[in-house]
C-alpha cells in the first residue's frame, strides 16, 4: 500500500485540536514535580532525620522503574489494594504519576545546581545577617534554578514525549487519537508520522523559548 500523503495532510488538524491536553498535561505535571523536588532538595541538603533516607528511596524508586509500570501500578493497582482511589480519573493518575516520576528527576537536577554555587555564597549572606532560609530563597537559589535552565528545559521536553504513554489509561491527547485515526483507516504511516511531526515541532518550539531563555537570563556554558 502506498503513502496517502493526503489523509497525512488531513490527520494533521484533527490531531493539533488535542496538543492543548498535551502541554495542560505536561504543564501541569512540570509545575507540581518542580514543587515537590524543591522539597526533596531542601531534605537532601538538611540531611532531615527519617524525610531524608526515605527521600532518597523516592528518587531511587521512581527513577529505578519504568514509567508505564508506576502509571499502571498508580491507577490500576493501587484501587485493588484501596477500594477507594477507584474514583480517581484517567487525567487524575496521568497528573499525579507524571508529577511523582519527574520530581525524582528534577530533584537530582536542582540538587547538582545547587552544588555548582560556591559555597561562600552562603557564608557571605550568613555574615550580613540573613537565616540559612533566606540565603536560599533570595542568593543560592536563583543561582541555581539559572544554571539548571538547560536541563529543566531538556527535562520538560522529556515530559511532554513522555505523556503520550498516558494514553494507556485512557486520557485522549494525541497519541490516542491517532491510534484512534490509524484503527478506522488502517493508515498506520500516515497517522503516526502526523502525531510524531507534532511532537517534533511542539520539541522545536520549546528548545527555541529555552534558548531565548538562556539568553535573556546570561546562562552561563560549563
Amino acid at each position: 500500500m502506498k503513502f496517502d500523503f493526503m489523509y497525512f495532510l488531513e490527520s494533521l488538524p484533527q490531531l493539533l485540536k488535542y496538543v492543548y491536553i498535551t502541554l495542560g498535561v505536561s504543564m501541569v505535571s512540570m509545575i507540581i514535580s518542580f514543587l515537590i523536588s524543591i522539597m526533596l532538595v531542601l531534605i537532601d541538603r538538611n540531611r532531615m532525620k527519617v524525610l531524608y533516607p526515605l527521600s532518597r528511596l523516592y528518587i531511587s524508586f521512581f527513577r529505578g522503574t519504568p514509567l508505564l509500570v508506576q502509571l499502571f501500578v498508580l491507577y490500576f493497582g493501587l484501587p485493588q489494594i484501596f477500594p477507594e482511589m477507584a474514583v480517581i480519573t484517567s487525567l487524575q493518575a496521568a497528573l499525579i504519576g507524571l508529577s511523582l516520576n519527574n520530581a525524582a528527576y528534577l530533584s537530582e537536577i536542582l540538587r547538582g545546581s545547587l552544588n555548582g554555587v560556591e559555597s561562600n555564597q552562603m557564608d557571605a549572606c550568613l555574615s550580613v545577617g540573613m537565616t540559612k532560609m533566606q540565603a536560599m530563597r533570595k542568593v543560592i537559589f536563583p543561582q541555581a534554578i539559572r544554571v539548571a535552565v538547560p536541563a529543566l528545559g531538556n527535562n520538560f521536553i522529556g515530559l511532554i514525549k513522555e505523556s503520550s504513554l498516558t494514553f494507556v489509561l485512557g486520557l485522549a491527547e494525541i497519541l490516542a487519537h491517532a491510534k484512534m485515526l490509524a484503527a478506522e483507516s488502517y493508515l498506520y504511516m500516515e497517522s503516526y508520522l502526523a502525531v510524531a511531526i507534532i511532537y517534533w515541532g511542539l520539541t522545536i518550539i520549546i528548545g527555541w523559548l529555552q534558548r531565548r531563555l538562556e539568553y535573556r537570563l546570561e546562562v552561563p556554558y560549563l
